[in-house]
């Protein structure tokens, strides 16, 4: 029951005390195996004392909730923390002893919980840390490791100056179950959260002599292409290493009354001008008062630089300085990505795609006032009328079908059933007092016939 630790110094292979601890050992152990610990800083280190981790994020960082139990990442937040198992005869007396970080608990004061935490001893006989840490194993390999992270430069928090990170763990044996829904994943790459807590990078070659402001620029720098980086992935940059263009020039604090007429005539005298644009509110179209000036050559941009600076236009001192937008490379570069995606067959650039398409295509002469409905109560008629041998448009069709229909109904359109009625009843009275009309034609050729 042991388990590789791979710092940034060196590794430290740890054995468990699983008869002592099973409960913070499992942790552990589980811990370990799903990357927890990946990338987690050594955080606080007290030397001849002890040093501490398993904060994925460290306590610097505002994201950071103290790390949780592997219940607490399977079952959620309501068991991030577990009562942390004490036994009597373990106790802070050698160098290289591991336990838990605890803290009393929140309903019984007297009892101490922990969650992932973790410290490691770096003297002896460290009393103090008895009944506070919960001890769970002890260091069989590695104590140069320990020596290296008691000898680092911290600051007045105890915090190392050089980033001292947990680079990956290894679990050379488990003696428990996996609970349920635990699946091991591959040793996964650092968060953005955890590359924002690093100062100096474990990696970094730096000189022990070099000065606070060298590694502040250092950091700017580092941070720079961090955010280069995440400009490229949004697409925001064609490429993080771009640099803005030498022959374009940024002039700002000018009168709002200035045109692009006026700026190209004063800057043209140094050399041919490509454009000369006023930036303007696109609401309003209200000059910002700055401008983009592009010259031809990168001499004449540099002498217009050098002789315009503080220049009195328009009663404004115009301050002039090297362009550093690369909006104008980055509209160029889509366009020209286009372009070539263009040439290639699919939707993007892409074979394999097609471009989005209603299900039936709208013939706009037939039906220019209609919405793009796949089908609508008139072509469903028209639909019908051709089955039947009849188009709608014939008039003679209509004609027939409302008198079919008139036949058919009960009464006439505009008669209610009671007039209706009436006039039925009405009908049939006259039809028994007329005289037949076969009966008196009978009589009369008989008549003659006598």
């Amino acid at each position: 029951m042991s388990v590789l630790l791979e710092t940034s110094l060196g590794d430290i292979v740890i054995d468990l005390l699983t008869d002592y601890a099973p409960q913070s050992c499992e942790n552990f152990l589980k811990l370990c195996k799903v990357k927890f610990y990946n990338f987690s800083p050594v955080h606080t280190v007290q030397k001849g004392f002890s040093f501490q981790t398993g904060d994925p994020l460290g306590p610097d960082s505002k994201d950071s909730d103290g790390g949780s139990s592997i219940w607490g990442l399977l079952h959620g937040p309501s068991k991030k923390e577990y009562q942390a198992d004490f036994h009597t005869k373990l106790r802070h007396t050698e160098r290289g002893t591991v336990s838990m970080a605890t803290a009393p608990g929140p309903h019984d004061p007297e009892s101490r919980v922990a969650a992932s935490q973790f410290l490691i001893t770096l003297g002896d006989n460290l009393d103090y840390l008895d009944g506070k840490a919960a001890i769970f194993g002890k260091v069989v390999e590695g104590f140069d490791t320990l020596e290296k992270i008691n000898d680092s430069f911290i600051d007045e928090k105890g915090r190392p100056l050089k980033d001292i990170r947990l680079r990956h763990t290894v679990v050379l044996d488990d003696p428990y179950q996996d609970p349920p829904g635990l699946v091991e994943p591959a040793s996964p790459l650092p968060t953005k959260a955890q590359l924002a807590t690093v100062r100096i990078a474990d990696d970094e070659e730096i000189d022990d002599n070099a000065d606070q402001e060298m590694l502040a620029k250092m950091r700017r720098e580092r941070e720079a292409k961090a955010q280069a980086l995440t400009l490229e992935m949004v697409g925001d940059l064609p490429f993080a290493d771009v640099k803005p263009p030498e022959h374009i020039l940024f002039v700002c604090k000018m009168n709002p009354i200035t045109q692009d007429e006026d700026l190209e005539l004063i800057f043209s005298r140094f050399g041919k001008i490509l454009s000369c644009e006023v930036i303007r509110d696109k609401r309003t179209g209200d000059s910002l008062q700055y401008a983009f000036i592009e010259f031809e050559q990168q001499k004449d941009c540099e002498q217009a630089y050098f002789k315009m600076e503080g220049v009195l236009i328009d009663d404004h001192r115009i301050h002039v300085d090297f362009s550093q937008s690369v909006s104008k490379l980055s509209d160029s570069w889509r366009v020209a990505t286009n372009a070539k995606r263009a040439d290639h067959r699919g939707f993007g650039g892409i074979s394999g795609l097609e471009k989005k398409r209603q299900y039936r295509e709208i013939n706009n002469e037939r039906r220019p006032n209609r919405y793009g409905m796949v089908f609508d109560k008139q072509e469903i008629r028209e639909g019908r009328d051709k089955t039947s041998g009849y188009t709608y448009k014939d008039s003679s069709y209509e004609e027939n079908r409302r008198r079919r229909s008139r036949s058919r109904s009960p009464y006439r359109r505009g008669r209610s059933p009671r007039r209706h009625r009436e006039s039925t009843r009405n009908y049939s009275r006259d039809r028994d007092q007329r005289p037949n009309r076969d009966d008196s034609r009978r009589k009369e050729r008989y008549k003659d016939c006598r």
